[in-house]
């Protein structure tokens, strides 16, 4: 908010939104000092130049190609209504097709496991910092009680500390840059790593030196959550901001490389992160350390609530309860994912005890999630109908980096590279299931035409020898069409058990891939007593479908489409409002039909993905004691083979 009381536009370039940028965006990127060089070091087989300098001139190079060019001024452009991350860029393809969607689920998967990682990773590194002091400082149960502060909080909203995390991480790159200045003034030869051949020869040359790069890849982990964060700030500030952090960063690192060339590499196992840092300065620094990866971790966390919700939207993971604590727009709660992230979390730190275990397991997921933005983007790119020769270029380009990283990070499988891909997997069924389960579940929907029933609505809501449900009965309806509704709808106002009402409501929930979309449109199919009301709401749009519909009646009685009193003279002479009711219907699926094995095996995951769903009742926000949830079996043909003969 700034100094009036309003709330600013952070999507817009300002100086205000730099800084919250730098807050919101960098965080998983901008810690990475804390543990990159110190990986590489304490992972090479020899120490020299060439692995100082090549080291060097790797991550310079990949945070140039992969984050500037990739991710700043390549992928940011593709934002749907300025929305970034992998499902906004599913959304944007004209062409939804399997592959697409499975490639979606994978990288989607990665990016959740990275989730798990991240926070767990940069907080230990950080507090590590304090086995400087005392090396007997219990590391692991300062970390555990900060993740369990920092979840506990999680559902009261992080606006109130928010506002800080800009200003904070502003502090956190200047001090990176001093630091490593500081470091370089005094060795500036290694600045000599800005000459690709040096990579060249560390990747030809050094023993281990293409292994390596798993260590090395750790410098850009945070460039794929970058665009995801592109919703929340913006290109033009994303863009300014990376300006000043990539020059902190790059500082840091040739200072981190200056240290050890000069103390001929690691002092008594020391962190060259720490090294770099004057003995006066070690305590201000951890804890600034120790507060920007709790910031990190925080928009990670963030990030995860995010990816979920947009996975809810876009059916790709059942529908689970989210909440929002404050009132800032965008800003999710996930209880579930929240209390998982935090034993997840807890278990990596107590697992793998130490940051240098648990850069072994780091990088593996994340880098499976950049080649799927790779393959979704370059997809994209060709449906749009970017020059063709352009897009294999890229294509061939960032595939070929990282793949590269991809085979250097395998090697982390036995040494704790599974324990991400494991979860990745785990996360990956779960969306397989859902998606595809419903995807195989609607192939056997059917729709009929409205037109025929028109005159049974009209004499049924008048046949008093029906006893009357409800005065107002109102249908959740998955028809695109407005002539039509599926036919187990007609099935249960008219077969099932008839049901009267004096007006029929077909409500439909229509998911738009513009993010923020936000409005209805009405059709009086049979005026004043089958009315469709057709929702069409953003990916990112809470669907409180009880809500909304109020709201669309007041509309109605205001123009005087309808009124809603009451059907019933003694309610209706006291002014009391018409009742309504609300009616689900659940499709099973015919135990007697014989799918193939993929699809048993999918219909199977479905089930299990079931599980963590919560009803419709709750997903769209409605009146539970004023709703009924049927069942129908799904009516498939099957060819009979044999027909029973009857006998005597």
């Amino acid at each position: 908010m700034d100094g009036t009381g309003k709330h600013l536009d952070i999507k817009k370039l300002s100086f205000a939104g730099v800084i919250v940028t730098l807050g919101i965006v960098f965080g998983d990127l901008g810690t990475s000092p804390l543990y990159v060089m110190k990986a590489i070091v304490s992972g090479s087989s020899e120490f020299n130049e060439l692995l100082i300098y090549g080291s060097m001139s790797c991550i310079f190079w990949t945070l140039t190609l992969q984050t500037t060019i990739k991710y700043v001024l390549i992928t940011l452009r593709v934002n749907n209504k300025g929305e970034g991350g992998i499902y906004a860029l599913f959304a944007l393809m004209k062409r939804k097709s399997s592959w697409a969607a499975i490639l979606t689920m994978i990288g989607a998967s990665a990016l959740l496991a990275d989730g798990v990682i991240t926070p767990a990773i940069t907080v230990t590194s950080s507090v590590e910092g304090l086995r400087l002091f005392n090396p007997e400082i219990p590391v692991i149960a300062i970390v555990l009680l900060i993740f369990a502060v920092l979840f506990f909080i999680q559902q009261f909203g992080t606006n109130v500390v928010g506002g800080s995390f800009g200003p904070i991480m502003v502090i956190w790159f200047s001090m990176l840059g001093i630091l490593g200045f500081s470091q370089l003034s005094q060795h500036p030869e290694v600045l000599k790593a800005l000459n690709p051949e040096y990579a060249y020869r560390f990747l030809s040359e050094y023993p281990g030196g293409f292994i390596l790069l798993g260590a090395v890849f750790l410098a850009t982990t945070g460039a794929e959550a970058l665009y995801s964060d592109l919703g929340h700030c913006g290109l033009k500030n994303i863009r300014v901001s990376w300006i000043f952090v990539k020059i902190a960063l790059l500082l840091n690192y040739f200072g981190q490389c200056a240290w050890l060339i000069m103390k001929g590499g690691l002092q008594n196992d020391v962190n060259p992160f720490y090294g770099i840092m004057p003995e006066w300065f070690l305590l201000p620094g951890i804890l600034i350390a120790t507060t920007a990866a709790i910031i990190a971790s925080q928009a990670l966390i963030s990030g995860s609530y995010t990816l979920i919700s947009e996975a809810i939207s876009l059916n790709f993971w059942p529908k689970i309860r989210i909440s929002h604590p404050t009132f800032l727009k965008g800003q999710v709660y996930v209880p579930y994912v929240n209390w998982f992230l935090w034993i997840a979390c807890s278990f990596v730190v107590i697992f793998f005890k130490a940051s240098s275990n648990m850069e072994a397991a780091y990088g593996l997921s994340i880098t499976l999630t950049m080649i799927m933005t790779t393959l979704l983007l370059s997809y994209y790119l060709y449906q749009k109908g970017v020059y063709h020769k352009l897009v294999l270029l890229l294509l061939v380009v960032f595939l070929t980096i990282e793949g590269s990283f991809l085979i250097a990070n395998l090697h982390k499988f036995n040494h704790g590279g599974w324990f991400t891909i494991l979860l990745a997997a785990l996360f990956f069924l779960i969306m397989y299931g859902w998606y595809f389960g419903r995807k195989l579940k609607n192939r056997y929907v059917t729709f009929t035409n409205l037109g025929k029933y028109i005159e049974l609505f009209k004499d049924l809501s008048k046949d008093n020898s029906v006893p009357k449900t409800a005065t107002n009965l109102v249908y959740i309806i998955k028809a695109n069409r407005p002539d039509q509704v599926e036919s187990k709808v007609i099935y249960s106002i008219f077969r099932k058990q008839p049901k009267r009402a004096d007006t029929y409501w077909f409500l439909h929930v229509d998911r738009i891939d513009e993010p923020d979309k936000f409005e209805y449109q009405v059709t009086q199919i049979i005026p004043g007593v089958l009315i469709r009301v057709d929702f069409h709401i953003g990916f990112k749009v809470e669907p409180k479908i009880n809500l909304y519909f109020k709201e669309v009646l007041e509309d109605l009685m205001a123009s005087g489409e309808i009124k809603l009193e009451s059907s019933f003279e003694s309610l209706r002479k006291h002014s009391l409002p018409a009742d309504f009711k609300y009616v689900l219907i659940d499709r099973v699926m015919p135990r007697d039909y014989k799918f193939s094995g993929i699809e048993n095996i999918t219909l199977t995951l479905h089930s299990l993905s079931r599980l963590l769903c919560i009803s419709d009742v709750k997903a769209l926000q409605l009146d539970s004691a004023n709703t009924i949830e049927e069942q129908v079996p799904i009516t498939i043909d099957q060819p009979i083979e044999k027909r029973i003969n009857r006998v005597s």
